[in-house]
């Protein structure tokens, strides 16, 4: 179980995955304003959304919240959200918030504002509701990482068994047992926390039988659901397998074990982000492919190392090598596929410097080039496994006179089957095995097929080996984690080119050098922050730290906040949260425009930090 909980350790201070839906526009316009009333509000996105019973609170002038419609999709399309408003608004600025599901099933929200006749006055702060419930998202995250990990051992172990053929499986039917469970426990947690991780509201709401049922009857939980019952078969099929089967019977037990894992990794990708966007079948195909392959290569190194560790080993020769191949494989379709996906995500090569998803996506490259490094490091230990060990020949004596009518040196005597007379004929003359180049046969005995398995020098090496590439994998999971959390590159064109006329772009970039004067690696560098949408109400905030060797570096605080001189407004602490990776927030209140000064604080170890100011445009 070392990958699960190195995998754990790694996932537990990650970022929790957010939507891949962006907002391309609203009607009315984001800071407009407009000289009659509005009949609806419009939100339109870059993919299919799920609407909520509260995914619109409209408030107005006054701050009180103003009664609307039921909210439904525009015209029949998915990819829009609209409410009706009442028939009569007063003049003032109105903010929008709004909560709905993006078509990879996480929850994505926003505010922005528009004026009726005329902006409001003064521009207070609005309680808009709950963005998130911190305890309801790291259960949620937990469980669906628990999840992911669980698939890949289940399969990989499943996989390992049944087609690298190991004479010996106890060692692998305890972690086999533990991942079903694992898994069956997470997606029942997933089912139940769906209703509030989508609402943002605590776990209690979990229990709500009205919230439940609205789950059940969404793509999500129809997709939980369906695992449940993969799980199920699954159970049945393992306790089958358990028993001795024939060889007749292996191409069957294949094609079933096949068919339920490829049914497993379909229910992430029927409610995930392949289910969206370009070439929906293409991607769904991809991505039970890549699941699949990287459940059998890292599931099948944690079957490896438990063999290599716990197994007698006499049929290592036949067993190594035949998990080197298959990992070769599987490498090569999570190749193929990654790469497909990589490009569905980036939309262009200039994204791939330009944008912070291209950026992390260049991390994972390298990543995977190490650990494509390490694996093959590995195959060659798995070479010498399965190579012969040759025994060292002895001195062959001088030749001994024999008495006459005896058998010719070199020679096999045998006894014939009745008459018990020994017989004179060659070895080849009489079917049994022997030396065929005229030599005596070495005193170790006829060479063996992959007898260097049972040199411990060797297996040792190779445990080493694959423990190695199962630490660099963990890591390469540990970037992709923080590459699912943020929106692709492609979405975000999309959004940027379908904005409205005069809009902003989604995103204000900036970039704060810090230098501590401590020298280490960390004690300077820049900090790269994002501030969307910089303009007057409710904004988010990402930072990324990086150090003087320009890689992303880890410290204990990075703190920000904003001061608005000329109104003698602040400081607004935006409270960053530590996300394993980066610094964000999805709920700071500027409530004025202006030109704001931002102050961002870097502590680099318990005594040195410094301060850094830039001077940040905030637009109605």
């Amino acid at each position: 179980m070392l990958l699960g909980t190195v995998l754990v350790l790694l996932l537990a201070g990650a970022a929790p995955a957010s939507a891949h839906a962006a907002l391309r526009g609203t009607d009315p316009d984001d800071g407009s304003v407009v000289k009659r009333a509005p009949r609806h509000v419009t939100l339109t996105f870059t993919e299919s959304v799920g609407l909520l019973d509260d995914s619109f609170r409209v408030f107005g002038p006054d701050q009180r919240r103003v009664h609307t419609d039921e909210a439904t999709h525009a015209d029949g399309r998915s990819d829009t959200a609209r409410v009706g408003l009442p028939g009569k608004l007063a003049q003032g600025t109105y903010t929008v918030a709004w909560r709905v599901v993006s078509a990879d099933s996480h929850p994505v929200s926003g505010a922005f504002s528009f004026s009726v006749g005329k902006p409001s006055a003064t521009t207070g702060q609005i309680d808009t509701g709950p963005i998130e419930d911190p305890l309801t998202g790291g259960l949620h995250d937990a469980a669906r990482y628990l999840a992911y990990l669980a698939a890949a051992l289940l399969v990989g172990l499943a996989a390992f068994a049944l087609l690298c053929r190991p004479a010996d499986t106890s060692p692998l039917r305890r972690p086999l047992v533990a991942a079903w469970w694992t898994l069956l426990g997470s997606t029942v947690v997933l089912l139940l926390l769906r209703a509030p991780y989508e609402t943002g509201t605590g776990p209690a709401a979990a229990f709500d039988a009205d919230a439940l049922g609205r789950t059940l009857t969404g793509r999500p939980g129809e997709a939980l659901l369906a695992r449940l019952v993969v799980l199920l078969l699954a159970a049945v099929f393992l306790i089958r397998l358990s028993r001795r089967r024939g060889p007749e019977q292996r191409p069957a037990v294949l094609a079933i074990g096949t068919a339920l894992a490829a049914a497993l990794a379909l229910t992430w990708a029927a409610a995930e982000h392949a289910s969206a966007g370009i070439q929906v079948p293409l991607a769904m195909t991809s991505s039970v492919l890549h699941l699949l392959a990287t459940g059998v290569w890292l599931g099948g190194l944690v079957a490896l190392l438990l063999t290599l560790r716990r197994s007698a080993g006499d049929d290592l020769w036949e067993v190594v090598p035949r998990f080197s191949r298959i990992a070769f494989a599987s490498v090569t379709v999570l190749a193929v596929t990654g790469v497909y996906q990589s490009w569905r995500g980036l939309g262009s090569l200039s994204a791939l410097t330009g944008t912070s998803y291209g950026r992390l996506l260049l991390a994972k490259l390298v990543g995977v080039c190490v650990l494509l490094l390490v694996a093959g490091y590995s195959r060659r230990w798995t070479a010498l496994i399965a190579a012969p060990a040759v025994p060292a020949r002895a001195a062959v004596p001088a030749p001994v006179p024999q008495p006459v009518g005896a058998p010719a040196e070199g020679h096999e005597a045998a006894e014939g089957p009745e008459t018990g007379q020994v017989s004179a004929a060659p070895p080849g003359e009489t079917g049994e095995a022997g030396p065929t180049s005229g030599e005596p046969e070495p005193p170790g005995g006829p060479v063996k097929p992959g007898a260097g398995s049972g040199d411990p020098g060797i297996r040792r090496r190779l445990r080493r080996s694959v423990l190695v590439e199962v630490a660099v994998a963990a890591v390469v999971l540990m970037i992709t984690t923080v590459l699912t959390g943020t929106l692709p590159s492609r979405a975000q064109a999309e959004a940027a080119q379908q904005a409205p006329v005069g809009a902003l772009p989604p995103t204000t970039e900036i970039t704060v050098p810090f230098d501590t004067g401590t020298g280490s690696v960390t004690g300077s560098g820049k900090v790269q922050i994002s501030l969307d949408p910089a303009r007057v109400g409710e904004n988010g905030i990402q930072a990324i730290v990086y150090g003087s060797d320009t890689g992303i570096v880890v410290v204990p605080e990075v703190r920000i906040t904003f001061t608005l001189p000329s109104r003698d407004v602040g400081p607004i602490d935006a409270e960053l949260t530590d996300r394993g990776g980066y610094w964000s927030t999805n709920a700071v209140n500027l409530p004025l425009a202006g030109n704001w000064t931002m102050k961002t604080t870097v502590r680099v170890s318990d005594v040195d930090q410094v301060s850094v100011e830039r001077r940040v445009r905030v637009r109605p």
